[in-house]
Parts: structure tokens; C-alpha cells; sequence
């Protein structure tokens, strides 16, 4: 009978034994060795990302080159380092998103339960109606999107100097620069959404530092065909400079209106108002004359900065699938977000939990994100002190060069900009 029940607890503790396992495997938490275990999007060899992105439609101009960076940093991981902790490649599950934002929600729904974590999802707009659903599923992702409200957002895993930080830095270069002597009058054109509102809030943040009100804003809704009403009502207010917050499908059609009304202010775009076409276009003369963009990081092809460098040694290395041309920063934007969500991945590997607790985690155990130049480092750590690159560069339409601009000024940062605040959403 003693038999019975020494053979009855061995076989306890072996269950017990088998069922810890299980939990590991089930909950990624390292087994024995800090070895990951296997969690929905990693089979205990590949790591799924997700992607939503717009790949076909108007918006694929952005959505096209912003994946091919993404793949271009994994490439270079999976054939140079290994994959992540030199062991586990990388692979990309990509969903067309179409720039809408329903159809976002739809592949979120569709991909959270395959992928450990999203390396983009593209837009202002369906960053802000999926936030609410990644915080239920603590689901991590990378916004194709510089809104300041993703800074102090955990489930994100926000890239380079925020739309607000943008604008603020744009302002203060026009003043020194051809708004010296005051007097001049300073308006906005934004897309009526979050991602306009975002360049709306830098722009009015510079004013209270800068001693500058808006004298006009004019807004209109994303695919609108005609922009005569928003053209008129600047050219009235007798606008001398312009922010513009608009998607690129919108962009030549509005600067067109402008155009044929000769009213040409000194526009300034953030970021993703602008598309290399553009200065190959008939606005070329009047692109070159007025139009400024705000981005971030130093011009295309100064390889002095290692980032650049590695970057255009990397592409050399692993073409795109379509050509890209030359200097597009959404290709480098996505290659940016690559190496973000690797950094994450990197410190969940060490830590031997690829689960989604694991991967937020570690999203908070990071230091910060070094790009060697390409883009100011970003800091990570606790959520409430995670702090953004502030500087901004300027650049000029010039048609001869790569992507259409050349640098005005790189890497500055002005006091406007070292002064706003980042608050939760």
C-alpha cells in the first residue's frame, strides 16, 4: 500500500511539473535559462510583427516606403545580428489598412492574437481609436504617427520629435528668419482630425512663447476636392505665413488652389505633408519659391552621421521590393520604428518573456533608443519621464535634390520647444 502512495505522489509532482511548463509556454515567461516560451506571434523560433499599413490607395505613397523601411532594419537583423538575442528572426505579417480607419480596427482585431507586438500602425486617427482596444489587450505597437499624446502612452512605442515639438521649432526658424521685425501674420491650415489638431497645438504653444497670435485658421476634412473657400479666407487675412497640417494626397491640390490665386505665403508643412513627386510637378517654381517642410535628422546622403551611413550601406545591401527613392523619410521613419521595436524585443529576450505583460515590461525596463544620428536618441524608461528627441531640421524645395529638399538648418531646438509639456492621454 506504501507503494501505492509514494508511486501516486511521483506522479503529482510530475503533473505539477508538466503543468508549470505549460504556463511558461502559454505566458512566454523564461523557462529554465531565461529561454522564452512560445506566446501567440513566437513558436519559440520566430517572432511575428504586425503591420498595418496603407498599401494601396492614394495613401500607399507613405505606406509603401514606411514598410520597406521596417523591412530594410529586419533584414539587417535576421541575416547580420541572427535575429533578436542573436537567435530568433523576425518576421513581418502585413495587413493593408487603406488609410482608413475602420478598416485599422479590422486588422488590429484580426492580427493581435497572431503577432507579439505591432512594428506600425499608421496614421494619428486609428492610432487614437485603437489605443483604447491595446490597452484592454495589452497589445504593444509603434505609431506611424508623431502625435505628443503617445509619449506618455504605455502600449505605444512612440519614434523622433512629436508634430507639436514639429511646429513649435518651424515657428521659431520663420521668426528669426523671414519673420524678423514682427508684425507679420501667422495662420494655420490643418486637416479637421487629431493629426491636424496636433500641429494646430505646436503652433499655438510657439505663439505664447514667441509673442505671436493666429491670425486666421482654415480647416477642411481629409479627401476634400476643392479648397477654394479655405484659400480665400487666408488670402483675405492677408496671411504671410502659413502652417499646413495635411495628408499628402491633399497636398498639391491645395498648394494648386494657392497657386492659381497667387496667393503665395511662406508655407511651412510638418512633416508628412510632403512627397518627393511634388517637386517634379508644375508647382515646381512655386514649391521652390514658398514652401518649407519640418522634419527631423540630418540631410539624405551626409554620411559624416553613422546613421546615415549604415542606413544607405544597408539599402545598398537589401534593396526594396519597389524602388524608393533617394532621401524618403518615411522609408527612414520605418526603418527608425524597426529598430525601436527591436530595442523592446531585445530586452524582452533578456529578461525570457516575449509574452505581451513581458514585451510591456520591457518597453519600460529600456534606457533609450540610440540611432547614431539618424534621428535624435529617444528616451524610454518609466512612462511618466519618457522624453522625445526637441530638435527639428528645416528644409527647402530644391528639385535637384535627393527627395526634393535640401537643408536649411539640422538639429536645432528651440526654446519654445524645450518648453512644452507632454501629458497623459
Amino acid at each position: 500500500m506504501r507503494r501505492y502512495w509514494v508511486l501516486m505522489a511521483l506522479i503529482a509532482a510530475a503533473l505539477v511539473a508538466a503543468g508549470c511548463g505549460r504556463g511558461d509556454e502559454e505566458d512566454g515567461s523564461g523557462g529554465s535559462g531565461g529561454v522564452p516560451g512560445k506566446v501567440a506571434g513566437f513558436d519559440g523560433t520566430t517572432i511575428k510583427l504586425g503591420v498595418i499599413s496603407p498599401l494601396s490607395g492614394p495613401a500607399a505613397v507613405v505606406g509603401e516606403p514606411l514598410t520597406a523601411g521596417n523591412r530594410l532594419w529586419l533584414d539587417y537583423v535576421n541575416d547580420e545580428l541572427g535575429g533578436i538575442g542573436g537567435k530568433y528572426k523576425v518576421k513581418l505579417v502585413e495587413r493593408d489598412s487603406r488609410a482608413d480607419v475602420p478598416t485599422s480596427v479590422q486588422a488590429y482585431n484580426r492580427l493581435k492574437g497572431e503577432v507579439v507586438a505591432f512594428v506600425q500602425l499608421f496614421s494619428t486617427p486609428a492610432v487614437k481609436a485603437l489605443v483604447p482596444a491595446m490597452r484592454k489587450d495589452a497589445t504593444a505597437g509603434s505609431p506611424a504617427s508623431l502625435d505628443a499624446a503617445w509619449v506618455r502612452e504605455p502600449n505605444l512605442m512612440p519614434v523622433s520629435a512629436p508634430y507639436q515639438i514639429q511646429a513649435a521649432n518651424a515657428m521659431d526658424y520663420y521668426v528669426r528668419t523671414e519673420g524678423k521685425g514682427g508684425g507679420k501674420k501667422v495662420c494655420t491650415m490643418i486637416e479637421d482630425d487629431a493629426y491636424g489638431d496636433a500641429g494646430q497645438t505646436g503652433v499655438e504653444f510657439a505663439g505664447e512663447q514667441l509673442g505671436f497670435e493666429i491670425a486666421a485658421t482654415a480647416k477642411f476634412r481629409l479627401g476634400d476636392k476643392d479648397y477654394t473657400g479655405q484659400i480665400t479666407r487666408l488670402s483675405k487675412a492677408r496671411c504671410d505665413v502659413v502652417f499646413l497640417g495635411a495628408s499628402v494626397s491633399d497636398v498639391g491640390t491645395i498648394l494648386g488652389t494657392a497657386a492659381a490665386a497667387k496667393f503665395a505665403p511662406r508655407w511651412i508643412g510638418q512633416s508628412p505633408t510632403w512627397l518627393g513627386a511634388l517637386a517634379k510637378s508644375p508647382l515646381k517654381p512655386y514649391l521652390e519659391a514658398r514652401f518649407w517642410v519640418v522634419a527631423e535628422g540630418p540631410a539624405w546622403g551626409d554620411e559624416s552621421v553613422l546613421g546615415m551611413r549604415d542606413l544607405i550601406a544597408r539599402k545598398k545591401q537589401y534593396p526594396p521590393r519597389k524602388p524608393i527613392e533617394a532621401g524618403d523619410f518615411y522609408f527612414t521613419f520605418g526603418y527608425i520604428q524597426a529598430r525601436t521595436v527591436t530595442t523592446v524585443l531585445e530586452r524582452a529576450v533578456a529578461d525570457g518573456d516575449l509574452s505581451k505583460a513581458g514585451i510591456l515590461k520591457a518597453i519600460g525596463e529600456v534606457d533609450a533608443v540610440k540611432l547614431d544620428g539618424l534621428g535624435q536618441d529617444y528616451v524610454y524608461g518609466d512612462v511618466a519621464t519618457r522624453s522625445p528627441g526637441r530638435e527639428s531640421s528645416m528644409f527647402a524645395v530644391d528639385a535637384d535634390e535627393p527627395f526634393g529638399l535640401k537643408a536649411l538648418e539640422t538639429n536645432f531646438s528651440s526654446d519654445a520647444a524645450k518648453e512644452y509639456e507632454f501629458s497623459a492621454g
